[in-house]
């Protein structure tokens, strides 16, 4: 188990970095596009103020992805839905009734969404294998759709980013284009090339917002499902196993 969760912790450090590594590489093209054409290299902070006032709702979203991943990274380990304490309480609780309705009353209690899996299973445990499984099934369907739909923050800004990039880009193309053409002189071909890059900023922001935050919603919806099998899992053999225990001292008991 240590070497497991060492593992995962490595995993994640190790994505993390990727999508920062990924990220800056994006940003440092964007501002080495003026060095490679003879202008003078600009500085991060004056592309993102030539970008204009789309790079206002482009910046809030990636605040609110970056908060929203950490919010879930913390919300979905495997010892936040199914707590270390869990499996023992359950079973000193049906060890006590052996007829179940104190375990369904400690499930109720739990927040999590181990209490409703294992809830759902309990309700089948005089039903056999199949009946427990199935309702386990079913019950981490519906939790894994909760887990889920809490991700779904990510999924918007993901989809729109490149939208306001683009959207931003076409509006800086419109007024290139209209200053250059109220313009004259051989500074046309500057004026218009300059207009342009600067337009292009926001949608290389738009796409270095989307591209880490669609691969930690994708990640982060692959967490979700491992849960929730992890789960099903040792739902169906902690309530048949038990079930029998039971079965088998109650069937002793007489003689």
């Amino acid at each position: 188990m240590t070497n497991y969760t060492t593992n995962q912790s490595w995993k994640k450090a190790g994505g993390i970095a990727a999508l920062f590594l990924m990220a800056l590489t994006t940003s440092l093209l964007a501002a080495e596009a003026g060095a490679d054409s003879g202008v003078e290299k600009e500085t991060m902070f004056s592309l993102i103020k030539k970008g204009g006032p789309i790079m206002i709702p482009l910046g809030i979203a990636s605040i609110i992805a970056l908060a929203l991943a950490l919010e879930r990274f913390i919300s979905l380990r495997r010892d936040r839905v199914l707590p270390d304490g869990f499996l023992s309480g359950l079973g000193n609780a049906w060890d006590s009734d052996p007829s179940g309705q104190t375990a369904e009353q400690y499930c109720e209690q739990s927040t999590g969404s181990a209490g409703h899996v294992f809830k759902a299973g309990l309700q089948w445990r005089d039903s056999g294998h199949e009946a427990v499984a199935k309702a386990i099934e079913d019950a981490g369907i519906r939790e894994a759709d909760k887990l889920k739909r809490s991700l779904r923050g990510l999924s918007i800004i993901a989809a729109v980013s490149p939208l306001l990039g683009l959207l931003g880009t076409v509006y800086g193309m419109i007024d290139a284009f209209q200053r250059t053409s109220q313009s004259g002189g051989a500074a046309k071909t500057a004026d218009l090339a300059t207009g342009i890059y600067e337009a292009l900023v926001t949608t290389a922001a738009g796409l270095t917002i989307a591209i880490p935050t669609l691969l930690l919603y994708q990640f982060l919806q692959s967490r979700v499902d491992k849960i929730i099998d992890h789960i099903d899992e040792v739902g169906t053999d902690f309530i048949v196993n038990h079930a029998r225990k039971n079965i088998a001292s109650t069937g002793s008991a007489p003689a």
